[in-house]
This record gives structure tokens, C-alpha cells and sequence, in this order.
């Protein structure tokens, strides 16, 4: 992996497309030219675009059938009994069928791609399902392509309309069997019909993989903080007399466990008054349930109390300043031969109580995504949404040079759908069927709260497809044993709209780079267009000086350990939630979307951290080697202007501030014209993924716990003592600096501190009786001095900071 890294990174870079997006089209208010009802062939497969509201996105047209129902139909010639219908549409090869249904009533729309057109007619036939497996053909529509309306949105909708069944008869008449009422007209992806659509790009799936095709619009739940405060507990008796409880309370909603400390004390009113945080998805469909527990030995707790309590109990707080009532609940109380988890209850005693204070908390925003790439900052109770600031609309056009990421009949084959995520709007476009290079031309429109949040896109493999597809192996639908199919990653990226100008188009192609445990690779790449449309300037610039996340977190602020508990608990509601739609929003891509993975130990991640940081000090660097350059006399023309520098502003002492401010807007306004042309995305070589270690990626990319053999976790093991204590050098290095300032006044060195102490009195009254100028002045010439009055050996003032003590010294 470490060889050709030029050739690698260049081909990770962002590359400008200049696509015939739909505001660049011909637009007319009479549309295209049409003849007689208005459209026909000419305005689908001629050169003529109608106009759209889709002007983010390449325009593709569709011939789309709505098949309603049908009426008058004859009975079965052979058994009189009513018909058991279907109908199927056809365009050329592709052909589209709908459900066997007794009340011949079906409202499903057909679409075929123009694209795919093999035909200038469309034949829709009504057939008789056969008990006996031979399918009987009782009439058809035809339908001349040069004869279908084009409608665009805003239009109204098609109205269908009756049309007759006819059979042809041997003599070369036709004799009519029925009628089925039909909508037949030319559209775009911007039609409303167009998300449930039967497609013919995926005539090839089947059954309940059909419905994973489909474009899909999906809502996180609504999330909030679960506040439980655990007071006191009154008369808790423990089961076995004679000895002093060690109580505790669990509290447990869902899958979330959480315990109060245990109070070891010979009384029967034990006192926590401890928080335990959950986090908790409208509608509330689980109960909170707290149980008093005494810890008998470390491995067995008896049962003392229960109570279960609906989260409709619980107020909502939208501010930090109401006070929340306490309340006492009835605790449920097993004595002997009472009951036991799993068990039936015989006996029943005297419950005691619980005093407990809990609320749901509004005021928070519920962060079920990393903070560095957060989409959404708003509190959870919608009375404190502030009015958007903007509009975010996303293009996603398509996709090219895709590996192949399942085996079909002996070859590679992608099925490949797109995922983005902005605030709690999730939105799936549909799959395209065996390409490497789908187009989707789908548009998607976000509102926008805050510029500084990221907006994530992901492209995964569809291995859900029905059976015939070969989804790894038949796993998922349709498919045999084994366990289920997992949609594969194919890559995401992320755009921070803080960095997108206002009403600017921005059209590249992002390299989609996915790390797997052979390395660093390029699974192809996605072609976007992105808008950020400003609503109101003054809101914008305001949000620059408020924080990022609700008042609530910096007034009442969680610990870090509580945030990523928190943090863990909401990923998994939202999973579990978005994976209970129809179809599912998989538990694997709302993983991946969501970063779970981030806060897990990589070697590479670490190499990566540091050479920010050390690239963060370049320029301080930088500016110090020249500063020194200065002071040896390097460059004598530079000194000598650093002097003129320095006699201006000790002569006008008043002219510092305003010359650094001037400073920093000549430096700003020269950097403009070197200013970012294009949103940033995914560096492999600032991640460190280009030169990583075989043997680093097989550590990333293991379970945890771990599933390799002993010696290599040994071997890793040592390795990560080794990264750790170069870390624990750094930082005790750090923290021993400032203990030697601190050192300065405390007189754990006494001589130290008295001459400091003796030379601070000094340098006050020199200080005193000097003009500052001439301070200035010299200490200003001072470090300029030229190199035949310097010394290589360290100045006094280091010479005395390093030798003042620190707690180092108290380390074991």
C-alpha cells in the first residue's frame, strides 16, 4: 500500500461536471411542440424538454400507465364462474403485470423508461388466471405513442378514462369483452405517480423485493432525554432478616439498564437523589420499569420492589427553570415464595415506596450522530425551533465506474440506491438494477436551521431483491438459509454547507472511497448537484454568534460518558425505528450513515489525529523560524524593516492594534482570490489511508471483542502500549510545564520563589519609574541583536524554568 501515492490521491480528487441540468433547458410556457391533445412522440423521443420544478436534475422521461379497474367482464367460457383478473402492460420487451384480484380493482401505475423503448405502441391486455396454470387472454387496449398527452407537474393530474376490451375473432373482426378504465400519458421523475411506480429499469425483480426498489422519503422519530431522578426509597425491608441492606435502584426502558450507586446503611430508608438518563422515540410504546434491589453477594441481588410506569406520567420541560414535582410511587413487593422474574406471583405483601422526580426533557437536542458531522442542532420541543435560515436542495444525478459488488450467473453484478441525511428527513432514491453506472436524476429539498451542520450521502448495494439475484448467496429475501443479507457499502460523502456559497450550483463528481480491510479503494464515483438558498442574511449572521447546540447543554451540561451512552442509545432507537418501515431503512446503512463505528480504537485514526495536530502547529512553526531568521540577521533587509517596524510602533504605541487588524484583513483579502472553489471531501492521505498497515486495517476492521488468535492480540497489544506511552510522554511533558508556572508563587521550591518573588518586586519598580517606550524599546532591540552578541548556550529565564520542580516527581 505504500508505493504510487500520487497516482492514488489523484485519482480521489473532486471533479468538475457540467451537466445539462433542467434550468438550463429550453423552457416555454406553451411547453413543446404537441399535436391534438398536447404531446405524442415527438415531445418524448424528439429533441423538445418541457419545463420542470426539477432543475437540479437531468430530465428523463417515462411513458406512464395507470391501471384502475375494469367492469362488464364476461364470466369463464368454461366453468360460468366470474373471472379471477390481472392486467399486463407492454412496451416492446418490458412488461409489467398487476395482482389477481376477484374485485378487478387495481390503481397501479406502470412506468417505462424512455431510455429503454423498443416500441411506438403499448399493448395493456386483461387476462383470466387459470386454476389449471394456463393463463386466458380476454381482450386488450392499444395504445400509438404518437397519440399520448405529455404532462408536467404543476398540472393536474390525468383524469383515466373507459376504454373498450376487444378480442380478436377468427373472421377479422373484434368482439368487445369488457372495459378497463386507463391513464396513459408522457411524464418526468417530477411526477407524483413516479415513487410508486412499477419500473421497467427493475423488471427483473419480483415479488417482496419490488418494494425496495422504490424511492422512499423517511422521518427519524422524535427523540427526548428521559430525566429520572432517584430521591429515597421508604421502608425497604430486605428478605433476610438480621442483616443491614445494601440497597440500589434499576431502572430499566427497553433495552436501556441503568443503576443508582448502592447505599450500605442500617436503614430502611435509603437516599440516592442520582440521575439516570434514557433516551425515549414518540410514540411512547414502552414503560419505565424500576425495581429496589438488595445486593445479598456480588453475584446475586434479591428483588424487594417493582413498579412500571407508562411515559405518559411524565411532564414535559422545555426550560431549566421549572420545577418539576416529585411524586411517590407504590412499589410492587416480593417477599418469600413472592415473585420472581419468569415466575408466577403467590404472594403479595405490604408494597413500600419510591420518591422519584422525572420529566422529559425538551430543551435538549438528542444527538444520535457525531457532533463533528451533526445535521441537526434544534431542541426536541418544537415550541423552540427558531424559522429556518434556508433551503437545501440536492440533485442526485448518478454514478459511474462502480465495482461489482455480488456474483450473478458467473459475472459482477451492483444494484445500486443512494442515502442522504439532513436532520431528521431521511430519503432513499430508488435502485437501479445490474449497472455500474445508474442514473437516478432524483431531487431532494431539506430546510435548513443552521449552515454549520453536514449533510451525508451514502451509496449502498441492494442485496434485498427477491429470488433470482443472487443476493449474496440468497440470503435476503426470497433466499434460502443462512444468515440474511447485509446492503453493502459502496461509500458515502459528507458536505458541510457552512463551506457552499448562497444560490450557487455547485455540479462534481465525489470519488466514492471505502476502506476495507485490503486498503484504501475506489468504488466509483456520484454525481451531485447541490444548491444552498439563503432565506434571510440577517438570521444567518445572527446564528454566528449564538452556539451551536441549545442553551440546555452548556446551563445543565451532560458528562462525556453520559453523551455517548446517550449518543449509542439513540443510534440503535433509530435504527430499530427506520428498520420497522415499509420497506426498511436497514439496520447496516443507518449504521454507516450514522458513524457508529467512530468512537472505536484505529491505529490509523490516531496516526491520522497527530499529523493534524502537528499540521495545526506549521504555521506557528513557520512564523517562528522566521522571527528567528530576523533576530540572527539573516536576511538584513528584512531586519532592518522589522526595526523601522518597531521604532513606528514604540513611538506610536497606539498604532499596535489597529496594525494587526490591518495585518489580518490585507492577509484575508489576499487569500480570497485563493479561496475554495469547491466543497471539500474525503482526503485518503490527510486520513492516513493510503499508507496504512495490512496489519492496522485487520485490527480496525475486528470485532470487538476481539475474534483473532492470542499471539496477534498480543503483538497488537504491546504495539498499542507502545503508541500509548508516547502519548502519555506528550502528555505529561504538557503537564509538566504548567506545574513548573504554577511552581512560580507556591514556594515548593524556596529558593526558586524567592528570587522570582525578590525579581518581580525589582522589575515593578523599574517598571515604575521607566516609560514604557523604553521598555519596549529595548526589549525590542534586545531580540534583534545582532549574532556576534548572541550565545549558544540557553538564556537565564529558561535556565530558571527548567529548573523549578514539578509533581512529576510524586509519580509512582
Amino acid at each position: 500500500m505504500g508505493g504510487n501515492h500520487d497516482a492514488h490521491h489523484e485519482d480521489f480528487q473532486l471533479k468538475d461536471t457540467n451537466p445539462l441540468l433542467g434550468e438550463q433547458w429550453p423552457k416555454g410556457a406553451a411547453g413543446p411542440a404537441r399535436p391534438a391533445v398536447g404531446g405524442g412522440i415527438a415531445g418524448w423521443l424528439g429533441m423538445d424538454k418541457p419545463s420542470s420544478t426539477y432543475d437540479l436534475v437531468e430530465q428523463m422521461f417515462f411513458l406512464y400507465v395507470r391501471v384502475v379497474k375494469a367492469k362488464d367482464l364476461p364470466p369463464n367460457p368454461i366453468t360460468g364462474a366470474p373471472m379471477d383478473p390481472y392486467v399486463e402492460v407492454k412496451l416492446g420487451n418490458y412488461k409489467g403485470t398487476t395482482k389477481h384480484r376477484a374485485n378487478p380493482e387495481w390503481d397501479q401505475v406502470f412506468a417505462f423508461s424512455k431510455s429503454r423503448v423498443q416500441s411506438n405502441a403499448l399493448e395493456v391486455y386483461l387476462k383470466d388466471r387459470d386454476m389449471l396454470g394456463r393463463d386466458d387472454y380476454v381482450g386488450r387496449v392499444v395504445f400509438d405513442l404518437g397519440e399520448v398527452p405529455t404532462r408536467v407537474p404543476p398540472d393536474s393530474p390525468l383524469a383515466p378514462q373507459w376504454y373498450r376490451l376487444e378480442e380478436r375473432r377468427g373472421d377479422g373482426g373484434y368482439k368487445v369483452r369488457g372495459e378497463l378504465m386507463l391513464a396513459v400519458w408522457i411524464g418526468t421523475q417530477a411526477d407524483e405517480a413516479f415513487p410508486e411506480a412499477w419500473h421497467s429499469d427493475a423488471a427483473t425483480v419480483r415479488g417482496e423485493g419490488v418494494a425496495s426498489v422504490r424511492s422512499k422519503a423517511y422521518v427519524s422519530p422524535k427523540l427526548w432525554y428521559l430525566r429520572v431522578n432517584i430521591i429515597e426509597a421508604q421502608d425497604v425491608q430486605p428478605q433476610s432478616r438480621g442483616r443491614a441492606p445494601e440497597v440500589f435502584v434499576k431502572a430499566q426502558l427497553g433495552n436501556q439498564i441503568l443503576k443508582t450507586s448502592v447505599v450500605p446503611a442500617a436503614t430502611l430508608n435509603p437516599r440516592w437523589n442520582e440521575d439516570l438518563l434514557f433516551v425515549v422515540a414518540e410514540p411512547f410504546e414502552e414503560q419505565l420499569v424500576m425495581t429496589v434491589e438488595d445486593r445479598v453477594s456480588p453475584r446475586k441481588d434479591d428483588l424487594l420492589g417493582r413498579v412500571q410506569l407508562p411515559l405518559t406520567l411524565f411532564e414535559k420541560r422545555l426550560d431549566h427553570r421549572p420545577f418539576v414535582q416529585s411524586r411517590w410511587f407504590d412499589l410492587e413487593k416480593f417477599g418469600i415464595g413472592g415473585a420472581i422474574e419468569g415466575e408466577t406471583r403467590r404472594e403479595l405483601r405490604f408494597a413500600s415506596r419510591v420518591h422519584v422526580r422525572a420529566c422529559l426533557e425538551g430543551a435538549y437536542h438528542v444527538m444520535d450522530e457525531s457532533t463533528m458531522y451533526i445535521s441537526d442542532t434544534r431542541p426536541t420541543a418544537r415550541q423552540l425551533w427558531k424559522p429556518p435560515v434556508g433551503v437545501l436542495e440536492v440533485g442526485i444525478l448518478s454514478a459511474t465506474g462502480l465495482q461489482p459488488m455480488k456474483k450473478l450467473e458467473g459475472r459482477g453484478s451492483t444494484d445500486a440506491y443512494c442515502v442522504a441525511k439532513y436532520g431528521q428527513k431521511w430519503v432513499r432514491t430508488r435502485t437501479m438494477i445490474g449497472t455500474f453506472s445508474p442514473t437516478w436524476n432524483e431531487q431532494y429539498t431539506w430546510e435548513v436551521f443552521d449552515p454549520s451542520t453536514v449533510i451525508t450521502i451514502g451509496v449502498f448495494d441492494n442485496c434485498h431483491l427477491g429470488g433470482g439475484n443472487g443476493n449474496n448467496g440468497g440470503g435476503g429475501a426470497g433466499g434460502g438459509g443462512g444468515p440474511p443479507a447485509r446492503d453493502a457499502r459502496i461509500g458515502k460523502i459528507r458536505i458541510r454547507l457552512s463551506t457552499l456559497e448562497t444560490d450557487r450550483v455547485y455540479t462534481h463528481a465525489y470519488p466514492l472511497i471505502l476502506l476495507t480491510p485490503s486498503g484504501v479503494k475506489k468504488m466509483g464515483e456520484l454525481r451531485l448537484a447541490v444548491r444552498f438558498t439563503c432565506l434571510s442574511m440577517m438570521n444567518m449572521v445572527h446564528l454566528y454568534t449564538q452556539p451551536l447546540l441549545p442553551k440546555m447543554h452548556y446551563l445543565h451540561p451532560f458528562t462525556v460518558t453520559q453523551l455517548d451512552a446517550l449518543r449509542y442509545q439513540a443510534m440503535g432507537i433509530v435504527a430499530a425505528r427506520l428498520g420497522r418501515a415499509e420497506p426498511p431503512l436497514r439496520r447496516e446503512v443507518v449504521e454507516y450513515m450514522l458513524d457508529v463505528e467512530s468512537h472505536m480504537w484505529s491505529m490509523r485514526r490516531s496516526k491520522a489525529n497527530f499529523f493534524r495536530a502537528v499540521s495545526l502547529f506549521s504555521g506557528a512553526a513557520a512564523a517562528a523560524r522566521w522571527f528567528a531568521d530576523v533576530c540572527h540577521w539573516k536576511n538584513v533587509a528584512t531586519t532592518a524593516l522589522v526595526h523601522v517596524l518597531l521604532l513606528i510602533l514604540i513611538c506610536y504605541p497606539e498604532l499596535i492594534l489597529p496594525t494587526v487588524f490591518l495585518y489580518m484583513f490585507m492577509i484575508g483579502l489576499w487569500n480570497y482570490r485563493r479561496r475554495p472553489r469547491h466543497p471539500p471531501h474525503m482526503d485518503t492521505k490527510m486520513s492516513w489511508a493510503e499508507a496504512v498497515h495490512p496489519d492496522e486495517l485487520d485490527e480496525e476492521f475486528d470485532t470487538f471483542p476481539t475474534s483473532r488468535q492470542q499471539d496477534v492480540v498480543y503483538m497488537r497489544y504491546d504495539r498499542l502500549r507502545s503508541v500509548a506511552g508516547r502519548i502519555q510522554t506528550v502528555v505529561g511533558d504538557m503537564a509538566t510545564q504548567g506545574e513548573r508556572l504554577q511552581s512560580l508563587l507556591s514556594w515548593r521550591d524556596p529558593r526558586a520563589s524567592c528570587l522570582f518573588v525578590f525579581f518581580c518586586l525589582i522589575a515593578a519598580v523599574v517598571l515604575y519609574v521607566t516609560p514604557f517606550r523604553v521598555v519596549a524599546l529595548v526589549a525590542g532591540l534586545f531580540l534583534l541583536r545582532h549574532p556576534r552578541f548572541r550565545t549558544k548556550l540557553p538564556a537565564v529565564p529558561s535556565n530558571f524554568f527548567r529548573r523549578l520542580p514539578s509533581r512529576a516527581d510524586s509519580m509512582l
